[in-house]
This record gives C-alpha cells, structure tokens and sequence, in this order.
C-alpha cells in the first residue's frame, strides 16, 4: 500500500469516526423521540439519577431479540468481557426503555445507531457508565458498541452497530466499549443499514418496537 493509499484511508476513517461521535449522545435532556423527515415517534420518556446496581449473573449467558419495522435480530451480549455495560443494556430494556426508539443515525459501510430518546444524538437515560475498553474484542461487522460523548465514561444508552468495514478504523483507537455482536438476523441489519438517508439521518423512522432478554 503506498503512502498516498494509507494516508487517504487514515483520513477516512478519523472523518467517519467524527460523524459517529457527531451523532452519538451527548446531551442530558430526555423526551418524545423523532426519526426521519415528517414523521414522529411518541415514546414514555424515562430518567434515573444513576446507574443500574448489578443484577445479572455472571454465570449466566445473555442474548437480546430485537423487533423491529425491518425484521427481527438477535445480539449475543458479552456479559463476562463487560459486564458493566451488559448489566445497564439489560435493565434499559428490560424496562422498555428502547421500545419505541429508532435508529436515528445510519452510515451504511461504518455502523447504525440507536438508543436515543431524543433521536437526534443528545438523549441518555440520565445517568453515565464507566468504559470497558479492556475486553480484547475487535471492531468488525455485527459488533455492538456503546456510543458517547466524545469522552471517558460518558456512555449511557446509545449504542451502534457495525454493518461495514469502515468500523475497523475504529480498532486503532478503541474508545466505545463493544458489549456485543449480532447471533442471527444479521441480513435485517443490513437492510436497516441501506435504508434511505439525508445526512445520515433515515429518511423514514426506522423503529424498535420491542427488546426481550433472554438468558440461559
């Protein structure tokens, strides 16, 4: 690879992973969500004044079965590799927390990100989780990551979805804490993934309707 190639590539990436932290959550309101060009979607806001105390079990395998406009799809969450983050991920959901939300931003070849009850990248659950970056995962298609703030330990609900190889740029400087990867579903990702979009912001609101844990 020349040095024109890597240079290029290298600034492709640091441009990429600006517009996630763009678009990942940084603000401290929470209220009705919005997705998508002349459509609204009404969700119950929530707010907690801090982070979940630890109730799943280690011992234990987690997995959660995502429903959606598009399709189903089933993450495999890595409880043992971040079990901090695994543990907050299962209590939003488990309080319905993501039912309703959309996948508010989109970059088909890095990643779709979700999570926000603002949906427009500023909305958390009103409380913040420390990183876990120490899991020797990698980023590549399927992960689930958290996103945040463009800071330490600023994640709280928002999290994203790797659907292309622009993710790998992410491997050089790893700053969201990946907690999972998509098991089964993964064609319903991508169709998310390919969804129409403005400034990546799909064009139509891409819904969750529902989040169910499961454990084993």
């Amino acid at each position: 690879m020349t040095f024109k190639k890597q240079t290029r590539f290298s600034w492709i990436g640091m441009l990429l992973a600006a517009v996630l932290l763009l678009a990942s959550c940084g603000g401290n309101s929470t209220g009705g969500s919005k997705g998508g060009e002349g459509a609204s979607v009404s969700v119950k806001p929530m707010s907690w004044s801090k982070m979940p105390e630890m109730t799943i079990d280690l011992n234990k395998s987690y997995s959660a079965r995502f429903k959606t406009a598009e399709g189903e799809f089933t993450i495999k969450l890595f409880a043992a590799e971040a079990p901090l983050t695994v543990n907050n991920f299962v209590f939003l959901a488990n309080n319905g927390f993501y039912d309703g939300l959309t996948f508010h931003s989109i970059i088909e070849s890095y990643m779709i990100q979700s999570g926000d009850p603002n949906a427009n990248g500023t909305g958390n659950p009103g409380y913040s989780i420390p990183d876990e970056l120490d899991t020797g995962l990698q980023y590549e298609e399927g992960i689930v990551a958290m996103a945040n703030a463009n800071k330490p330990n600023s994640g709280g609900s928002q999290f994203f979805i790797c659907t292309g190889p622009e993710a790998s740029n992410l491997n050089r400087e790893p700053k969201y804490t990946i907690f999972g990867k998509v098991q089964s579903g993964m064609d319903v990702v991508q169709a998310i993934a390919e969804s129409p979009t403005r400034n990546n912001v799909p064009l139509k609101p891409i819904v969750i309707e529902s989040v169910v844990i499961e454990e084993s």
